[in-house]
């Protein structure tokens, strides 16, 4: 029986960035896993610029993750004038990737989202700008999905469009209606039912024992 997981995160929360490693590592221990990936919405409707008292807290939690996870981060977009920490754009650009290329299984989508990520944390790219993240997701997916089958222009077309932010802001409800409030989380379905398996960072090893609890219960 193939096991059904569901990861619910931000693109630009520091923890899911850390917890990559570890997801993945998951899932090639298990080949026969299906992947979804929501967006839960971190910072999605941030309007002030990034106070000192903020970048300092915030860069503590960055130290903190890559303490834990041995990733690089790229302090630039911290250190703009006037920068707004706002999530929308990015979660949208992975709801984007799910209306134009609605075929890729979880583990291509989840490529596409760690190369989000490592476009704010390890190259300092400022993925709030719709020019960045149409450019990023391209070349993404012209390496996941086959070369030169996707373009800027369309990218930027679908970024922009009532659909995706209709699908965004649904997703960022879903999340909410499922009671889940910290990133990174992630889900099990299981006989019809949702079982958290981690809310926040957690190991493979963590990870693997908790789906053998669900198994063993259900």
């Amino acid at each position: 029986m193939a096991v059904q997981l569901l990861y619910i995160a931000d693109p630009m929360c520091s923890w899911c960035y850390g917890f990559g490693p570890q997801l993945s590592q998951l899932l090639q221990s298990m080949p026969e896993a299906r992947l979804d990936i929501l967006c839960g919405g971190l910072r999605p409707d941030e309007t002030e610029p990034v106070s000192d008292e903020m970048r300092k807290m915030i860069l503590g939690h960055w130290d903190r993750v890559a303490e834990v996870s041995g990733l690089p981060f790229d302090r630039e977009a911290m250190s703009r004038p006037g920068w707004v920490y706002c999530t929308e754009l990015a979660s949208r650009a992975m709801v984007s990737v799910k209306l134009l290329a609605e075929h890729l299984p979880g583990e291509k989508r989840l490529h596409v989202f760690h190369a989000l990520q490592s476009a704010f944390y390890r190259d300092g790219l400022d993925v709030t700008d719709e020019q960045v993240l149409a450019e990023v997701l391209t070349a993404v997916l012209n390496a996941v999905d086959g070369a030169d089958s996707y373009d800027t222009a369309s990218l930027l077309e679908t970024l922009q469009s009532a659909d995706a932010h209709q699908c965004t802001r649904e997703e960022f409800a879903l999340c909410q209606q499922w009671g889940v409030r910290s990133f990174p989380a992630l889900l099990m379905v299981h006989d019809n039912n949702l079982h958290m398996l981690s809310s926040g960072y957690a190991t493979t090893e963590q990870l693997q024992s908790q789906i053998t609890r669900v198994l063993q219960a259900g």
